[in-house]
Protein backbone atom coordinates (compact mmCIF):
# COMPACT_ATOMS: atom_id res chain seq x y z
CA UNK A 1 0.00 0.00 0.00
CA UNK A 2 1.20 3.61 -0.56
CA UNK A 3 1.39 6.41 1.85
CA UNK A 4 -1.29 8.10 -0.20
CA UNK A 5 -3.53 4.48 0.09
CA UNK A 6 -2.58 4.58 3.74
CA UNK A 7 -3.40 8.21 4.69
CA UNK A 8 -6.75 7.80 2.64
CA UNK A 9 -7.82 5.06 4.14
CA UNK A 10 -7.05 6.43 7.72
CA UNK A 11 -8.51 9.59 7.43
CA UNK A 12 -11.89 7.92 5.89
CA UNK A 13 -11.92 5.76 9.24
CA UNK A 14 -11.19 8.52 11.37
CA UNK A 15 -13.83 11.42 9.53
CA UNK A 16 -16.31 8.34 9.57
CA UNK A 17 -15.58 7.36 13.56
CA UNK A 18 -15.80 11.14 14.99
CA UNK A 19 -17.35 12.70 12.43
CA UNK A 20 -20.15 10.58 10.32
CA UNK A 21 -18.32 11.50 7.18
CA UNK A 22 -20.84 11.26 4.26
CA UNK A 23 -19.96 10.80 1.00
CA UNK A 24 -22.55 11.80 -1.89
CA UNK A 25 -22.28 12.77 -5.74
CA UNK A 26 -18.66 10.15 -5.63
CA UNK A 27 -20.26 8.66 -9.15
CA UNK A 28 -19.77 12.24 -10.50
CA UNK A 29 -15.95 11.94 -10.06
CA UNK A 30 -14.14 10.92 -13.45
CA UNK A 31 -12.25 7.60 -12.58
CA UNK A 32 -9.17 8.55 -15.01
CA UNK A 33 -8.08 11.60 -16.96
CA UNK A 34 -6.96 15.02 -15.92
CA UNK A 35 -9.39 16.40 -13.39
CA UNK A 36 -9.66 19.59 -11.23
CA UNK A 37 -12.01 19.32 -8.01
CA UNK A 38 -12.84 22.53 -6.62
CA UNK A 39 -13.78 22.97 -3.26
CA UNK A 40 -15.27 25.61 -0.58
CA UNK A 41 -12.19 25.88 2.10
CA UNK A 42 -13.25 26.96 5.66
CA UNK A 43 -11.12 24.88 7.92
CA UNK A 44 -7.62 23.45 7.83
CA UNK A 45 -9.23 19.71 7.64
CA UNK A 46 -10.81 20.76 4.36
CA UNK A 47 -8.10 19.56 2.47
CA UNK A 48 -7.42 15.89 3.91
CA UNK A 49 -11.53 15.58 4.13
CA UNK A 50 -11.80 16.39 0.62
CA UNK A 51 -8.62 13.58 -0.52
CA UNK A 52 -10.28 11.21 1.94
CA UNK A 53 -13.95 11.72 0.31
CA UNK A 54 -12.54 11.19 -3.68
CA UNK A 55 -12.32 8.90 -5.02
CA UNK A 56 -9.13 9.10 -6.87
CA UNK A 57 -6.19 10.65 -5.29
CA UNK A 58 -6.23 13.95 -5.54
CA UNK A 59 -3.03 16.87 -5.14
CA UNK A 60 -3.02 19.78 -4.05
CA UNK A 61 -1.46 23.53 -4.60
CA UNK A 62 -0.25 24.25 -0.81
CA UNK A 63 1.31 27.59 0.30
CA UNK A 64 5.18 27.34 0.58
CA UNK A 65 4.96 27.86 4.11
CA UNK A 66 3.69 24.85 4.66
CA UNK A 67 6.53 23.00 3.10
CA UNK A 68 8.88 24.53 5.88
CA UNK A 69 7.24 23.14 8.76
CA UNK A 70 9.13 20.17 10.08
CA UNK A 71 7.49 16.85 9.24
CA UNK A 72 4.86 18.44 7.82
CA UNK A 73 6.04 19.75 4.67
CA UNK A 74 7.95 16.24 4.41
CA UNK A 75 4.52 14.80 4.51
CA UNK A 76 2.66 16.79 2.10
CA UNK A 77 4.74 16.48 -0.24
CA UNK A 78 4.96 12.66 -0.59
CA UNK A 79 0.82 13.25 -0.67
CA UNK A 80 1.37 14.82 -3.85
CA UNK A 81 0.94 18.48 -2.28
CA UNK A 82 2.74 21.51 -4.24
CA UNK A 83 4.22 24.61 -3.06
CA UNK A 84 2.82 27.51 -4.48
CA UNK A 85 3.77 31.54 -3.47
CA UNK A 86 0.75 33.71 -3.06
CA UNK A 87 3.26 36.52 -2.73
CA UNK A 88 4.82 35.74 -6.03
CA UNK A 89 1.72 35.20 -7.92
CA UNK A 90 1.92 31.60 -8.21
CA UNK A 91 2.58 31.35 -11.99
CA UNK A 92 4.75 28.41 -10.82
CA UNK A 93 2.21 26.15 -9.27
CA UNK A 94 -0.49 27.26 -12.02
CA UNK A 95 1.88 26.21 -14.46
CA UNK A 96 2.59 22.55 -12.31
CA UNK A 97 -1.01 21.93 -11.92
CA UNK A 98 -1.02 22.60 -15.62
CA UNK A 99 1.49 19.75 -16.25
CA UNK A 100 -0.19 17.12 -13.54
CA UNK A 101 -4.02 17.13 -15.29
CA UNK A 102 -1.74 16.89 -18.11
CA UNK A 103 -0.58 14.00 -17.18
CA UNK A 104 -3.84 12.36 -16.31
CA UNK A 105 -3.80 13.59 -12.42
CA UNK A 106 -6.70 15.18 -10.75
CA UNK A 107 -5.55 18.74 -9.29
CA UNK A 108 -7.74 19.80 -5.46
CA UNK A 109 -8.36 23.53 -5.94
CA UNK A 110 -9.92 26.26 -3.48
CA UNK A 111 -11.19 28.49 -5.92
CA UNK A 112 -11.41 31.42 -3.08
CA UNK A 113 -7.57 31.00 -2.83
CA UNK A 114 -7.52 30.15 1.34
CA UNK A 115 -9.58 29.58 3.94
CA UNK A 116 -12.70 31.65 3.37
CA UNK A 117 -14.64 31.17 6.79
CA UNK A 118 -16.61 34.96 6.54
CA UNK A 119 -18.06 33.48 3.19
CA UNK A 120 -17.48 37.24 1.71
CA UNK A 121 -14.07 36.22 -0.47
CA UNK A 122 -14.26 36.47 -3.69
CA UNK A 123 -13.20 33.55 -6.44
CA UNK A 124 -10.01 33.87 -7.73
CA UNK A 125 -9.41 33.06 -11.49
CA UNK A 126 -7.28 30.14 -10.73
CA UNK A 127 -9.62 27.55 -11.49
CA UNK A 128 -10.96 28.63 -14.71
CA UNK A 129 -7.81 29.20 -15.74
CA UNK A 130 -6.64 25.42 -15.71
CA UNK A 131 -9.72 24.27 -16.79
CA UNK A 132 -10.02 26.93 -19.66
CA UNK A 133 -6.19 25.92 -20.61
CA UNK A 134 -6.56 21.78 -20.21
CA UNK A 135 -9.88 21.42 -21.18
CA UNK A 136 -9.90 19.01 -18.72
CA UNK A 137 -13.45 18.97 -16.57
CA UNK A 138 -13.97 20.80 -13.67
CA UNK A 139 -16.34 18.63 -10.66
CA UNK A 140 -17.53 21.16 -7.94
CA UNK A 141 -17.51 20.08 -4.54
CA UNK A 142 -18.76 20.97 -1.48
CA UNK A 143 -17.62 20.41 2.46
CA UNK A 144 -20.49 21.15 4.89
CA UNK A 145 -19.78 21.04 8.78
CA UNK A 146 -15.93 21.75 9.38
CA UNK A 147 -16.60 25.09 10.21
CA UNK A 148 -16.84 23.90 14.15
CA UNK A 149 -15.69 20.91 13.75
CA UNK A 150 -16.61 18.56 17.06
CA UNK A 151 -16.61 14.96 17.64
CA UNK A 152 -19.81 13.53 16.34
CA UNK A 153 -21.11 16.34 14.65
CA UNK A 154 -21.62 15.24 10.66
CA UNK A 155 -19.28 16.23 8.16
CA UNK A 156 -20.54 16.01 4.33
CA UNK A 157 -18.83 15.88 1.28
CA UNK A 158 -20.55 16.44 -1.71
CA UNK A 159 -19.66 16.16 -5.66
CA UNK A 160 -21.20 17.89 -8.18
CA UNK A 161 -20.87 17.05 -11.88
CA UNK A 162 -18.31 17.77 -14.11
CA UNK A 163 -18.58 20.64 -16.23
CA UNK A 164 -15.94 22.51 -18.58
CA UNK A 165 -14.90 25.69 -18.81
CA UNK A 166 -14.61 27.35 -22.53
CA UNK A 167 -12.32 30.07 -23.18
CA UNK A 168 -11.40 31.23 -26.29
CA UNK A 169 -7.88 32.95 -27.99
CA UNK A 170 -9.56 36.14 -28.17
CA UNK A 171 -11.37 36.05 -24.67
CA UNK A 172 -10.30 38.43 -22.07
CA UNK A 173 -10.24 38.50 -18.56
CA UNK A 174 -13.84 38.40 -18.34
CA UNK A 175 -14.62 35.33 -19.37
CA UNK A 176 -12.50 33.45 -16.77
CA UNK A 177 -14.23 35.98 -14.48
CA UNK A 178 -17.33 34.56 -15.42
CA UNK A 179 -15.82 30.81 -15.80
CA UNK A 180 -14.49 31.65 -11.78
CA UNK A 181 -18.00 32.51 -10.96
CA UNK A 182 -19.83 29.78 -12.42
CA UNK A 183 -17.77 27.37 -10.34
CA UNK A 184 -18.31 29.01 -7.19
CA UNK A 185 -22.35 29.56 -8.22
CA UNK A 186 -22.17 25.71 -8.87
CA UNK A 187 -20.84 24.87 -5.21
CA UNK A 188 -22.93 27.56 -3.62
CA UNK A 189 -25.56 24.83 -4.97
CA UNK A 190 -24.08 21.93 -3.90
CA UNK A 191 -23.83 23.53 0.04
CA UNK A 192 -27.30 24.76 -0.32
CA UNK A 193 -28.54 20.92 -1.29
CA UNK A 194 -27.05 19.80 2.22
CA UNK A 195 -28.90 21.80 4.62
Amino acid sequence: MTLYGFAHFAVNAIAKLLWGMRVVGAEHVPREGGLIVACNHVSNFDPPLLGAACPRPVSYMAKKELFAMPGLGWLISRLGAFSVDRQAGGTAALRASLRMIKEGKCVGVFPEGGRNVTGDREAKGGAAFLAAASGAPIVPAAISGTRHLRPFRRVTVTFGEPFHVQRNRQSDGDALEKGAEEIMQRIRELQESVR
